[in-house]
């Protein structure tokens, strides 16, 4: 959402960008700009402290029918090259293009073509997470954002997770990592 409304206002790139609403109303960020992240504002916070951790935020209400066609754009980008697409949220998605690599060569070079074509075609920027499952994805995904493309192969996985911090884990939110952290669980590994 931040960056299509970046990519909207060009006076709103490299700014902190926090959508969800006015700062003086009552609701939540949805979500916010790598900008903002740097203040500490996440998603679902409430907007009153977002306000208070970065008060020279550009604070935007919610364009979700905006949101909605462009996550319609990007998913046809995906469907282009396999029908095996599974939305995880509207923008973000699991691929298996196994089968695939046939027509449009192996899953780095389709993913880079994706990457590519959303940058064009969309103005807009990718991480990518390639690797055997889902899991290992998402977290190869996350990890280098914005413009992240991490390739974990099944050999390496092991090596690839044991040395990042638990709160990599997809799902481990600041409440479990820090139970967790408690017990002596630093690392994934």
């Amino acid at each position: 959402f931040a960056a299509v409304e970046q990519r909207d206002h060009p006076a709103y790139q490299g700014k902190p960008v926090i959508v969800g609403g006015l700062p003086n109303s009552r609701g939540v960020v949805s979500t916010c700009s790598y900008e903002a992240r740097r203040y500490g504002v996440h998603s679902a916070m409430p907007l009153h402290e977002a306000r208070s951790r970065c008060p020279h935020g550009i604070f935007l209400p919610v364009r979700m029918k905006k949101y909605q066609e462009v996550s319609t754009e990007i998913m046809s980008i995906l469907r282009d090259y396999t029908p095996l697409v599974e939305p995880l949220s509207c923008d973000e998605a699991f691929m298996d293009v196994t089968g695939s690599e046939m027509l449009f060569g192996p899953a780095e070079k389709i993913a880079r073509e994706i990457v590519d074509r959303i940058e064009l075609e969309l103005g807009l920027s990718a991480s990518v997470g390639i690797a055997s499952n889902k899991f290992l994805a998402k977290i190869g995904s996350d990890l280098k954002k914005p413009k992240g493309f991490v390739v974990v192969k099944a050999d390496e996985a092991r090596s690839f997770l044991a040395p990042l911090p638990i709160s990599k884990l997809w799902g481990v939110g600041p409440k479990t990592g820090e139970q967790l952290r408690k017990m002596g669980i630093q690392t994934i590994g």
